[in-house]
């Protein structure tokens, strides 16, 4: 699943290629998705222009010129794809798979503007399109979320108000999105790596010092993620074709039985699972 940083990487290349462009027309093949695309959504975005396009967590947002929103979920295995116009190979930048030819039978929609369309593919459908009316409504649908961890309300005064008395661990939280929207698995193992912070130990106990860590690290993985174009897992690239390089920066994802990267630290990287998710950590410099 793409994280906060991969989605930021899509949002920005989306954003070069359609801002101020007129959706001409909306094809929908697949209409069962996480949720079904209800049977006028072409007609709600058919000559809407779009304004620009933003981010919230993981959601891309297409803003359109009359303050509608168009709300975008890639799921597990969304990816979405920018074809120009007349290429008849249908090849993509941004596949899935290893083919860089797009596997026609997983695409559900395209949103078509004059040079150019936009394709969302998805082979398990766990995606999602949704159509905003307005702000208020837009604000609503993510009620139920924390703060961003590049938000100034991801602070040592919120942490410390959610986590009072909380007998759950600190990894269990930084991938729980009503507690803070964006981070998911990979980034939440790198964070506490660099926190010195022991996936499995509890909120609770966590001290303010723990607490700082996290918050300054959290901003520091992922606009690092972000800058290197996210993390190239699943052959993930950005609109215009480039490969993440973050993963080449793995501090202890995915480097099971190896070593401690951190000089003098006789520590092994370690896997166990919390939450149902792979959690790597050192087992000597991670208290």
């Amino acid at each position: 699943m793409p994280e906060l940083p991969e989605v930021e990487i899509i949002k920005q290349n989306l954003s070069k290629k359609i801002k101020y462009k007129k959706i001409q027309e909306v094809i929908i093949t697949n209409r069962n998705l996480r949720f079904k695309i209800p049977p006028k959504f072409d007609l709600l975005l058919k000559n809407k222009v779009i304004g620009k396009v933003t981010r919230f967590s993981k959601y891309l947002i297409l803003n359109f010129s009359d303050k509608s929103f168009c709300l975008i979920h890639l799921g597990m295995s969304g990816t979405i794809h920018l074809i120009k116009k007349n290429n008849l190979n249908q090849f993509t930048n941004t596949s899935f798979y290893n083919s860089p030819i797009l596997p026609i039978k997983h695409n559900h929609v395209e949103i078509k503007f004059k040079d150019l369309k936009i394709i969302y593919n998805d082979p398990r459908r766990f995606g999602f399109f949704k159509y905003i009316k307005n702000e208020k409504e837009l604000l609503s649908k993510f009620s139920h979320l924390g703060p961003e961890p590049l938000s100034k309300k991801f602070n040592l005064k919120y942490l410390l108000k959610y986590f009072l008395s909380k007998k759950k661990n600190i990894k269990s939280f930084l991938i729980d999105q009503k507690f803070v929207s964006g981070i998911g698995n990979i980034y939440a193992n790198e964070i506490l790596f660099l926190s010195k912070i022991n996936p499995n130990k509890y909120a609770m106990k966590l001290s303010k010092k723990d607490c700082r860590r996290i918050i300054f690290f959290s901003k520091v993985v992922l606009l690092n993620a972000i800058k290197k174009g996210g993390s190239s897992i699943r052959d993930f690239k950005s609109i215009s074709g480039k490969r993440g390089s973050y993963q080449k920066e793995f501090n202890v994802y995915l480097r099971q039985d190896l070593n401690c990267i951190k000089k003098k630290c006789p520590g092994i990287i370690k896997k166990i699972f919390i939450s149902n998710r792979s959690t790597f950590f050192c087992n000597v410099c991670q208290k």
